[in-house]
């Protein structure tokens, strides 16, 4: 997909905007056609080291700038952000996720938020499959122990008649399940509104949580977090999984009570989990999930490809672009008070 920038050059008043990448950590921007586009729209200033997750750094990065692209969940956008940011009209979003900035604030200190939707969800659908695949054929521990001589010959598990329960049927969930259709598995989804028929389009029974839960091999989590959903699975809803079950969460790790969530993996409650997203990133080298041994792990790379990262760069510098255009239409959270 190709995305026409506007080449601003100047704006407002023949002052160009300071626009601040306070996240480039891992780097993802710096030299890309994102960059130079957004270099071409006013003042660009990019950090490539760590700091941005600490907030008193973040507000430092973010001064006085009127634009933020905003790279890494870590950087949390709270109200004391903003506050400490007065001359902030705009936070550009990479990726779909919002649980990193507080839109009520910035509703209420008029600052816009865009964010760029379904440019990686094909590729974080590929590796929601991925990790189903590598649990149930156990390729991580057959790796493992082939590396340390062994010659290990258990049984792994088959996709084919499973029922796997997807949680949201969006851009993701919905190509999860038409990714597992060639598989024989049977799909069953619960959605955060209405189906309104969604699930029937792609294959799929429509259930309610507790259903979903009772009923799958593997539960699959695609929904937003939100403060409604935050903890949605907490030990009341991780008691109804089967003992040989197994979770997949390449949403956000704040879905899951993660006191629960450990204490069912430690004890054998549910199968395992193969996970790409956690409650703190990056994962600290002492965390618990280290060291379980029916834990598959991956660094929250499960939307990152060469053509997925170049997409979703040139979107957010895009969703810039228009936005000093006058000529930005899809908001997050839309433009307030105009500061000059």
């Amino acid at each position: 997909m190709a995305y026409v920038i506007p080449n601003l050059g100047l704006w407002g008043l023949g002052v160009g905007p300071k626009i601040v990448v306070p996240d480039d950590f891992p780097t993802a921007l710096t030299g890309s056609a994102a960059e130079r586009a957004l270099r071409e729209m006013g003042t660009l200033e990019v950090h490539t080291a760590r700091g941005a997750e600490q907030e008193a750094e973040l507000s430092r990065r973010v001064g006085n700038a009127e634009v933020v692209v905003a790279l890494r969940a870590y950087s949390r956008y709270t109200d004391r952000v903003l506050a400490a940011c007065p001359e902030l009209r705009l936070i550009s979003l990479w990726g779909t996720g919002t649980d990193n900035v507080d839109l009520v604030a910035c509703r209420a200190r008029g600052v816009a938020v865009t964010n760029t939707p379904g440019v990686n969800a094909h590729a974080v659908a590929e590796h929601t499959v991925a990790l189903m695949l590598a649990f149930t054929r156990r390729i991580p521990e057959v790796d493992r122990g082939m590396r340390a001589g062994a010659w290990p010959r258990q049984a792994p598990a088959q996709l084919e008649g499973k029922t796997v329960g997807l949680l949201g049927l969006g851009a993701i969930g919905a190509r999860v399940a038409a990714l597992l259709a060639p598989f024989g598995v049977q799909v069953v989804a619960a959605t955060y509104g209405p189906d309104d028929g969604r699930a029937a389009r792609v294959g799929a029974r429509h259930v309610s949580i507790e259903e979903l839960l009772r009923s799958s091999d593997i539960v699959s989590l695609h929904w937003r977090l939100s403060a409604d959903t935050e903890a949605l699975i907490g030990p009341e809803r991780l008691a109804l999984m089967k003992p040989t079950a197994f979770l997949v969460n390449t949403a956000r790790g704040g879905l899951v009570h993660r006191g629960a969530f450990l204490d069912a993996l430690r004890t054998g409650r549910i199968a395992g989990a193969a996970l790409d997203v956690f409650h703190e990133e990056p994962l600290a080298p002492d965390d618990p999930l280290r060291a379980m041994p029916n834990v598959i792990l991956t660094p929250h790379n499960g939307g990152i490809s060469p053509e997925v990262t170049e997409r979703g760069l040139l979107a957010a510098a895009r969703n810039v672009g228009q936005f000093l255009a006058g000529t930005q239409r899809d908001f997050v959270v839309a433009p307030g008070v105009v500061r000059r």
